[in-house]
């Protein structure tokens, strides 16, 4: 969990992206920055319901899209049918772990850029990429040890 967010960094970031600072919104987007594991929504509800009884899970539910819109998250879909978030919006892609269900971030601008350079050569016909992301889903071999990246 990330430990130095702050409440101002926090508020302003919100506003610069056009969104209404409120108390409610301000919780809910620190639990999804504390939460760097990509939670579903109801773990970002479960995070901060102890401490603020008054949001309810449609509430939750209903600013987490509107983070997504304004880009301050990203919506992580899995093969589990799970719609997780991930508030990490630099490039980067993951690995799906079908066995324990964990979502991993790893950035390789090599691979983003030999990916990029293969779709506009492919000139793709009434299509105009924005962006793109690569989910690889594979299994841990041993649950117990941590994913190595070489």
């Amino acid at each position: 969990m990330q430990s130095n967010i702050n409440y101002n960094d926090l508020k302003n970031k919100l506003l610069l992206h056009a969104l209404k600072a409120t108390q409610q919104r301000i919780v809910i987007y620190e639990a999804v920055l504390r939460l760097n594991n990509h939670p579903t929504t109801e773990e970002i509800y479960a995070l901060i319901r102890p401490d603020n009884p008054s949001v309810s899970l449609g509430t939750v539910y209903k600013n987490l899209e509107k983070f997504v819109e304004a880009k301050l998250i990203r919506k992580v879909a899995c093969e589990d049918g799970m719609m997780r978030f991930d508030g990490n919006i630099d490039k980067h892609n993951h690995f799906y772990c079908t066995n324990t269900h964990e979502i991993i971030d790893f950035q390789e601008e090599d691979l983003h850029q030999l990916i990029g350079n293969f779709l506009k050569k492919k000139k793709i016909d009434n299509f105009e990429i924005e962006d793109f992301h690569l989910q690889i889903n594979g299994k841990k071999i041993d649950i117990q040890k941590e994913i190595v990246f070489s």
